[in-house]
């Protein structure tokens, strides 16, 4: 398919957006990355208040971060990423849609510097150390015990930021989120989680 696709056809169905992805990556997308109709309902919600900086905590192959920055041009947003693989992957399907207001970061998220974001986007990467079907590769230490740092880590991220911040979540127990946050719009079985921190 690659490059005949048009870029409204291109957003138009996960089939059509998948085909930029290796035959690897898109037999993966229905278990790891973020279904479009998610992603634009997550970024409506992200790009509702004030700030543009915009992160993915654990990006995959970007999906998220294409499919936001189509719909909402006026914002950046950034998928932070630790396997060198799905950041090539991303790029190229950036390349592929031309969207500039992006940009993928090949890194654990433990040693970014946060305060450049104002809004985060969390599709429960740190699951794959617990949950071990289906997994993405076997290329990255997992256990039990990286869960746990992870998920203290990033709930301390969240807990350092202003009223204000926004957060969505996909696929997240509720109490990965600290309780100044508060949940917006539920609807009983959403996986998607809309937060705004008070």
């Amino acid at each position: 398919m690659g490059s005949a696709l048009n870029s409204n056809e291109r957003f138009s169905s996960d089939a059509a957006f998948d085909s930029l992805y290796s035959l690897r990556t898109q037999q993966l997308s229905s278990m790891h990355w973020t279904p479009l109709d998610i992603a634009r309902r997550a970024a409506e919600h992200l790009t509702a208040g004030s700030g543009t900086q915009i992160l993915d905590v654990g990006s995959g192959v970007g999906k998220f971060c294409i499919t936001a920055a189509h719909y909402f041009p006026q914002h950046f947003f950034s998928g932070v990423e630790q396997r060198k693989a799905l950041i090539d992957e991303a790029l190229i399907a950036q390349n592929a849609t031309n969207i500039s207001n992006v940009s993928f970061i090949h890194a654990n998220f433990t040693t970014l510097s946060m305060e450049r974001y104002d809004h985060f986007y969390f599709y429960n990467s740190f699951s794959e150390n617990i949950v071990h079907y289906k997994p993405i590769d076997n290329l990255i230490q997992t256990s039990k015990e990286i869960y746990e740092e992870y998920l203290a880590r990033f709930y301390e991220l969240l807990e350092e930021k202003p009223a204000g911040t926004r957060l969505a979540t996909f696929h997240c127990p509720d109490d990965y989120v600290p309780p100044a946050y508060k949940r917006l719009k539920h609807v009983a079985g959403d996986p998607l989680g809309l937060w705004l921190k008070q």
